[in-house]
């Protein structure tokens, strides 16, 4: 056999065996249980200063319930005010330094349980001298030295 036959043998034998690896993939039945926000009513509410904003995390279970939950940490705050969601939707994406006059609400962080049932919820406080606007609502689910995140946007109104 020549030497461009090993090559060609040799590679492709490389190639078939590549993918018999001792690497599972992932099954249904591998399926961590998930966390997303949050119910449509938290960020539709019209929100006063001196409120408590409640973030009601969605759980998706996972595929088996016996599985020890990965730690989970959900953190959630409000940023702003902001005149309008243009303006929002512009600082958010300057985040070298926060706009003039931000302030920041912050929850403390939820490590759910993963029990079934379990329904975490982060409380931030608006505080009593809070200026009406529109603010960022940014959250993040922190699992497995990874996170994922996202933002929307919520309204505090003037105190009546």
């Amino acid at each position: 056999m020549n030497a461009y036959r090993l090559v060609a043998v040799a590679c492709l034998a490389l190639l078939v065996t590549s993918g018999c690896g001792s690497r599972r993939s992932m099954t249904t039945a591998d399926t961590p249980t998930t966390y997303t926000c949050c119910d449509g009513e938290d960020v539709d509410t019209v929100y006063q200063p001196g409120q408590e904003m409640t973030v009601h995390w969605i759980v998706r279970p996972g595929a088996d319930p016996a599985a020890k939950p990965a730690e989970v940490e959900l953190t959630a705050r409000l940023t702003g005010p902001y005149g309008d969601v243009s303006e929002l939707k512009s600082a958010a994406g300057d985040t070298a330094r926060p706009a003039v006059g931000e302030v920041t609400f912050e929850a403390q962080p939820v490590r759910p349980s993963g029990a079934a049932g379990d329904r975490p919820v982060s409380v931030i406080p608006i505080a009593e001298d809070a200026l009406p606007g529109y603010y960022n609502l940014i959250f993040a689910v922190h699992q497995g030295g990874g996170g994922v995140g996202g933002a929307s946007v919520v309204r505090v109104a003037p105190k009546a």
